[in-house]
């Protein structure tokens, strides 16, 4: 699997997962229930059902449904004299009360039209100070496991005994994400998934184009470097709380990944290994020479590089691809030794010959490739080119000129020799560039970006080109449209359709055989 993630080899040993579903996710803005989202997180839940795996799942949401609904009979019973003095908070227990009876029956309506059956454990901090107790409900929910039985665990804030039950940080747990990482020791679970309203953890506010998505949490790298936001719009805790209940997790064993509960399969994604939301392990600092690629200094990079580029004469570009071809033909031995390990991949894997035959570089096709750029290199210089011109009035001409784009993101099929057509067709043009080539082709792309890239002179920069290794990064470059100024995919019409709606950068899709320029505000 493409995205796949080696830091992310533990989920193959899996079975008991414990969920946490955020109050942001059980409900919409307006405070009701958020019942697309729910039924579709039954759904996942299902599926891990079907595969043998034994899911429990922690539920926020009872007190903001309460509220909404006490909301809503006090205002339908209320005079207008009512409705004009101070209005006084609804008591919490109560909300909770009220509300955990509505959560449970949607909960179980869902699943019950999975044929799936649910039930519903009720615990309070006090609780779990009863060695009897955590005895027995290990024994109770062993045994709803073993009948294929969704357990649904929730505080019972409605008799809790706590001072102040959205506060108090003092006891053995203090909100649904500290006690879902409680249950996921007490019940020995091999795996804490926290479903949030974001895709993970960010190095800031999720909102700020600048934030980063923290893959891998690494406690003595970042504890020092994230500063939290507001807590949740409807929980108690918000971001803090999830990072504190799986570090908590992660230091006795438990592996924890916060994620988003609004993205269809990530239950899926996750447990294939993919590199979904941000990870907490215990050995993540073990993991830290597996430096992650900052997509966003790789793009800051090539632009810089562009712009230095676009600053040179023709000539000077001319001659960096004529550097470049004969660079192709010394190294083709190199370039065969990996594209050779690629075909033999692709045919283990069971390819299509058409896929294997397209994949492959022979001596042949390398010296056309190299053939082909001082083809381009002597063209006409595509910068500055005049393509209209009109005389305004006298004296006064407006002319409109050919020029550089800036910075592009090419996503391409398994063609290697896509690679190298791109990059030379970019150096004339003054562009730079960011390729996301196909995973068939990994060793062979990236040989060739070796080989380009170091041809490049310094007065330039290597960095004019980076290769994109990972489709997990994509998302993220979607997402800089302060640097990047052109996506063009090249695949098939989902990826085009999925990537016009991620993004606000220009995108230069395809319907059919027919490119269209869809620009994306």
């Amino acid at each position: 699997m493409e995205n796949a993630d080696p830091c992310r080899d533990f989920v193959k040993d899996v079975k008991r997962i414990v969920i946490k579903v955020g109050t942001a996710v059980v409900t919409r803005q307006d405070g009701r229930l958020a019942v697309g989202k729910l039924g579709a997180l039954c759904e996942q839940i299902k599926e891990l059902n079907i595969l043998g795996y034994e899911v429990i799942l922690v539920s926020s949401g009872a007190v903001g449904l309460g509220r909404q609904r006490l909301r809503y009979r006090k205002l339908i019973h209320s005079s207008f004299a009512d409705l004009q003095k101070p209005q006084v908070e609804l008591d919490g227990k109560a909300c909770a009360a009220v509300g955990q009876s509505s959560l449970m029956a949607t909960y179980d309506d869902l699943f019950s039209q999975l044929d799936v059956t649910s039930a519903q454990l009720l615990v309070t901090d006090n609780d779990f100070r009863d060695r009897d107790f955590r005895k027995q409900l290990s024994e109770t929910v062993k045994s709803l496991l073993s009948l294929k039985v969704i357990p649904i665990f929730n505080e019972n804030d409605a008799v809790s005994t706590r001072k102040a039950p959205y506060e108090d940080s003092s006891g053995i747990f203090w909100d649904n994400d500290s006690l879902s990482a409680l249950l996921a020791l007490e019940l020995k679970a091999d795996l804490l998934i926290l479903l949030s309203d974001v895709d993970g953890l960010y190095n800031g506010p999720p909102s700020d184009p600048q934030s980063k998505l923290i893959h891998t949490y690494i406690k003595e790298k970042h504890q020092n470097e994230i500063t939290f936001g507001d807590k949740s719009r409807v929980g108690r805790g918000g971001m803090t709380a999830k990072v504190t209940a799986s570090v908590h997790a992660a230091d006795a064993g438990i592996p924890v990944i916060i994620t988003s509960g609004n993205t269809a399969e990530n239950l899926t994604k996750i447990l294939q290994g993919q590199r979904i939301g941000t990870l907490f392990h215990k050995d993540a600092a073990k993991w830290v020479p597996l430096k992650e690629v900052d997509v966003r200094e790789m793009a800051v990079a090539a632009r810089d590089c562009s712009r230095r580029l676009q600053a040179a004469s023709s000539e000077e570009r001319k001659h960096i691809l004529l550097n470049i071809a004969d660079a192709l033909e010394s190294h083709q031995k190199e370039i065969r030794i990996e594209n050779e390990a690629d075909v033999a991949a692709a045919q283990e894997a069971g390819y299509e010959k058409s896929l294997v035959a397209r994949l492959a570089l022979k001596n042949e096709k390398i010296t056309g490739l190299a053939n082909n750029i001082r083809i381009i290199a002597n063209m006409e210089d595509p910068i500055g080119r005049v393509l209209k011109r009109t005389e305004l009035a006298e004296g006064l001409i407006l002319e409109k000129t050919s020029s550089p784009l800036g910075v592009l993101l090419i996503v391409f099929e398994s063609r290697p020799d896509a690679l190298v057509q791109i990059a030379s067709l970019a150096i004339r043009s003054g562009n730079g560039l960011l390729l996301k080539g196909g995973k068939e082709a990994k060793r062979s792309n990236a040989i060739l970006h070796k080989v380009i890239t170091e041809a490049i002179p310094d007065t330039v920069g290597s960095k004019l080109i980076g290769l994109v290794t990972s489709r997990a990064e994509i998302p993220e470059l979607l997402k800089l449209d302060d640097v990047i100024d052109l996506v063009i995919p090249r695949g098939s019409n989902k990826l085009v359709s999925d990537i016009k709606s991620s993004t606000k950068i220009p995108v230069l899709g395809h319907a059919g055989k027919t490119f269209l320029l869809d620009m994306v505000w």
